[in-house]
């Protein structure tokens, strides 16, 4: 018990004295999941209107492959990514495995779905109510997919929290990608990991406590987002 407390001091005194490689990891993993988070929310934002309203052959089967890569195992991802960016892959002459672009793609392939299939939803429902109106005013399909996304960009805004928060928690795929090379592709995921198992609790927990820290600001950042939505305030 005398370690666990002890290991609870130093991660706070490693909080507040803003250790260099705790906050190096730290600003490196928010780098790395803004950057897919924006990557991802370019491909996933303008699917999702686009699904909710043209309609063509494939489209349900489309939305149930969204729907099912929700639940595609990262490591898998990750396995993937790697088979493609290694040496004997299609890309590796581009010599990004074990770089943060590595990781970036992993992830963007994690999130896409998610922001996809929720954004989807609210997007699907927004249609529904806009359909006879826009129709009537003869706008192009464009035109419905800019007014769509812009009317719903609170539900949006919170289909790509969701996304960050999946993103900011990933370990499997970026271990298998990015390689947790010091300096380099330690982010805050791997870094525990790596230090749980050397040992060193003070500066697992400190990392712990700040992705903890994360996940509360996201989750209640998309509660707030939710009530104000319900209370018709923008």
């Amino acid at each position: 018990m005398s370690e666990l407390w002890q290991g609870i001091t130093q991660a706070v005194w490693l909080l507040i004295t803003f250790d260099a490689d705790l906050y190096e990891i730290t600003l490196r993993s928010l780098q790395v999941t803004f950057t897919a988070l924006l990557i991802a929310c370019l491909i996933a934002l303008p699917l999702a209107a686009l699904l909710a309203v043209r309609r063509f052959r494939y489209r349900r089967a489309t939305i149930a492959v969204l729907n099912a890569l929700m639940g595609l195992p990262p490591v898998v991802v990750g396995l993937v990514v790697y088979v493609f960016l290694s040496r004997a892959g299609p890309f590796g002459v581009f010599g990004l495995l074990f770089t943060p672009t590595a990781m970036i793609i992993a992830q963007v392939i994690i999130i896409v779905p998610l922001i996809a299939s929720i954004a989807h939803q609210s997007l699907r429902e927004l249609w529904a109510e806009y359909h006879d109106l826009l129709i009537s005013l003869n706008t192009t399909q464009l035109q419905r997919i800019a007014t769509l996304l812009w009317d719903a960009r609170r539900a949006l805004l919170t289909a790509a929290l969701a996304g960050f928060g999946r993103g900011i928690g990933e370990v499997g795929a970026i271990m298998i990608v990015g390689g947790n090379i010091d300096h380099a592709t330690r982010v805050l995921t791997t870094a525990i990991a790596l230090e749980t198992g050397k040992g060193d609790f003070a500066l697992a927990l400190a990392l712990g406590f700040i992705l903890i820290a994360l996940a509360i600001a996201v989750n209640l950042m998309i509660h707030w987002l939710s009530r104000t939505e319900t209370e018709g305030r923008w």
